[in-house]
Formats: C-alpha cells, sequence, structure tokens
C-alpha cells in the first residue's frame, strides 16, 4: 500500500510540476500589442505620397507601400502583431521615398519649365536687339 500511496504522491507532484512549468511558460511569453499607431503612421505616409504625385512620379514606390500596407492588414487581422509592424513600418519607409520622389520630379520639372522660359526671353531679347524699331 505504501507503493500506491507513493506512486500517487509523484503523480501529484509532476503534475503540478508541469503545470507551474506551463504557467511560468505562458507569463514570460511578452505579448505583442496591435500596432495601431503604426498602421495609422503608414497610412498617412501613403496619403500623403499620393498627394504629392507619387502616382506619377514613383508609381512603383507608391505601389511598393500600398502594397506592403495590404498585407500589414491582412497579418493584423490574423493577429500576426510582428509582421503587421513591420510590414507597416515597410509601407511607410516606401511611403516616404515615393513621396520624396514626386517633390524631386515637380522640382526638376519646375527647373525645366523655368529653363525653357529663360531660353524664350533671351530669344526674344535677342530679336528686339537685332530689329530695333
Amino acid at each position: 500500500m505504501k507503493t500506491t500511496d507513493s506512486l500517487k504522491s509523484y503523480q501529484l507532484f509532476g503534475a503540478a510540476f508541469a503545470t507551474a512549468i506551463f504557467m511560468s511558460g505562458c507569463a514570460s511569453t511578452p505579448t505583442i500589442p496591435p500596432p495601431t499607431d503604426q498602421m495609422s503612421l503608414s497610412r498617412a505616409a501613403i496619403s500623403s505620397a499620393s498627394s504629392a504625385g507619387g502616382s506619377e512620379y514613383a508609381p512603383v514606390q507608391l505601389k511598393s507601400a500600398m502594397d506592403k500596407m495590404d498585407g500589414a492588414e491582412r497579418a493584423l487581422g490574423t493577429k500576426n502583431y510582428g509582421l503587421a509592424r513591420r510590414m507597416a513600418e515597410e509601407a511607410q519607409v516606401d511611403a516616404q521615398l515615393a513621396a520624396a520622389t514626386a517633390r524631386a520630379g515637380k522640382a526638376q520639372k519646375a527647373a525645366e519649365a523655368l529653363q525653357q522660359s529663360d531660353r524664350v526671353l533671351k530669344k526674344e531679347l535677342d530679336r528686339s536687339s537685332t530689329n530695333p524699331q
């Protein structure tokens, strides 16, 4: 009878030990919160890039940002918050690149327009100086 009692004690101890290990494992696993702030920042960056002319001057970068944002939304829906954050961060960077590329493209276009105006003005000045009235 003593062997049965010892066996039950060991089983009870083993079950308690396994439960304690399981509970400590659960307690030490960090929970990742949903990246709602990052998602908002990324959406705003995409909107800004689009407004800045990203679809005209940086279509590849803007599409990449939008695709990554879609992936972040899917990851958020499946509660894979780490992946959602990473994809949203990448989307934000791509959107910022698209916005910067669009601004540079617009500046280049404006500079070319000024150069063209300057050439036209010089031609007019040359014409008026060779044909005085």
